[in-house]
């Protein structure tokens, strides 16, 4: 009998046992992705493990469900995806792993030697452009094509994977499109206690008597800071008598420079009154609802729009740029609205519009947004999926 027979006939008399690789567990949308499909297989009949070197959710992780074992895996140093590698295959063999996913390109470098040496199934996913502007930079993005099974997060990846890296893909290979999801239940704003809202007002020093303007995301260029101060700026100039304040929330993760920028602007259009800055907040569902208006101002195209799926979900309306994933999550003026990516003027005509809207419009817009949601993008669905898919590639 050959290796791999025993190997499937010791697969098919045991459970699935599903390996998930990922640099770091934060509060990102691969990360959370992660964290969720590892409990969903617990509770499916699978023995789940997830390597990562540390995050934020790993305190979140029900460790009588889910295994976490810490290896350097977020590192790029060609030792350390070594040293990941033989760490991988140790690991492989005693816990008798069956699938390899791989969520990122370092650690899928190491999963893709330790899978071919253990011959296990590998599965990756591609979560995001992965810029490029070199042949090596190109070579070294392509290990997320060289999996027995290649997973794009939206129909904008599907596309960009296609159009950018055509002679990279094996066409034996099973190559598909899987939503990310995210937990309707936990972005359910039914479930939030007006408590818990006046609590983190509190802690943000906001009166609740103006309209709340949110923009979520990290602190970094292409997330659009710069354009939504600028639009706030417009917004400001062309009805001065409505009152308003922003809160731009995200960790500037080091990037101390561009935070003072931003600070700047702010101070140069006079906007101090209007607008705060918040590093971090770790209950999102609570921000959202204390919000009236969610914005994502990205000026490069999100893989994804995790914040325009979450807004939806939380009935509240989301303003999007019309680029990559949020043209897919957003039905336009229906669920959602889409302004012209980089120009803050579109911004700030959208943001007028959106607070001239009355009551039962908002409401509207807020209950098609979480049917959208439901239907296409919850986690449920994408767990399922990828499950499905799990056991397709084991037989």
């Amino acid at each position: 009998m050959t290796l791999d027979l025993i190997y499937k006939i010791k697969l098919m008399s045991s459970k699935i046992k599903i390996l998930q690789v990922i640099p770091r567990l934060g509060y990102g949308g691969a990360e959370t992705g992660c964290f969720d499909l590892a409990h969903y297989l617990s509770e499916n009949n699978c023995s789940s493990f997830v390597i990562t070197s540390g995050g934020e959710l790993i305190k979140y992780i029900n460790k009588k469900k889910v295994k976490v074992i810490r290896l350097p895996v977020h590192s790029k140093n060609p030792i350390l995806m070594l040293f990941n590698s033989i760490a991988l295959m140790a690991i492989i063999l005693f816990f008798n792993i069956s699938i390899v996913h791989a969520r990122s390109r370092a650690p899928a470098w190491s999963c893709l030697l330790a899978t071919k040496i253990t011959r296990r199934r590998f599965v990756t996913t591609f979560h995001g452009t992965y810029n490029f502007n070199n042949s090596l930079k190109k070579y070294y993005n392509s290990v997320m094509l060289k999996s027995d099974l290649i997973i794009a997060g939206s129909n904008f990846i599907f596309s960009h994977i296609s159009e950018n890296y055509s002679n990279n893909l094996d066409l034996k290979k099973k190559f598909l499109v899987i939503f990310r999801g995210i937990n309707t239940e936990y972005f359910n704003p039914n479930k939030i206690l007006q408590s818990d809202e006046r609590k983190l007002l509190s802690q943000w020093n906001i009166n609740n008597d103006k309209p709340l303007i949110l923009l979520p995301g990290r602190l970094t260029s292409w997330k659009g800071q710069e354009m939504f101060i600028e639009a706030l700026y417009y917004l400001n100039k062309e009805i001065p008598e409505k009152a308003f304040i922003a809160v731009i929330l995200g960790s500037d993760q080091g990037r101390k420079v561009y935070k003072k920028k931003l600070i700047r602007l702010v101070e140069q259009h006079r906007l101090q009154n209007y607008v705060k800055f918040v590093d971090n907040c770790e209950l999102m569902p609570i921000a959202y609802k204390v919000s009236n208006i969610v914005v994502s101002s990205s000026i490069e195209a999100e893989a994804f729009g995790r914040v325009s799926v979450e807004a939806q979900s939380m009935e509240k309306p989301i303003i999007a740029s019309n680029i990559g994933g949020s043209k897919e999550t957003i039905i336009d003026d229906k669920t959602g609205f889409l302004f012209e990516a980089k120009n803050s003027e579109a911004l700030g005509k959208k943001l007028i519009h959106v607070m001239n809207l009355d009551e039962s419009t908002l409401k509207f817009i807020g209950i098609e947004g979480r049917k959208n949601v439901i239907k296409k993008f919850n986690i449920e669905k994408m767990c399922f999926s990828t499950y499905s898919e799990y056991k397709k590639i084991i037989n």
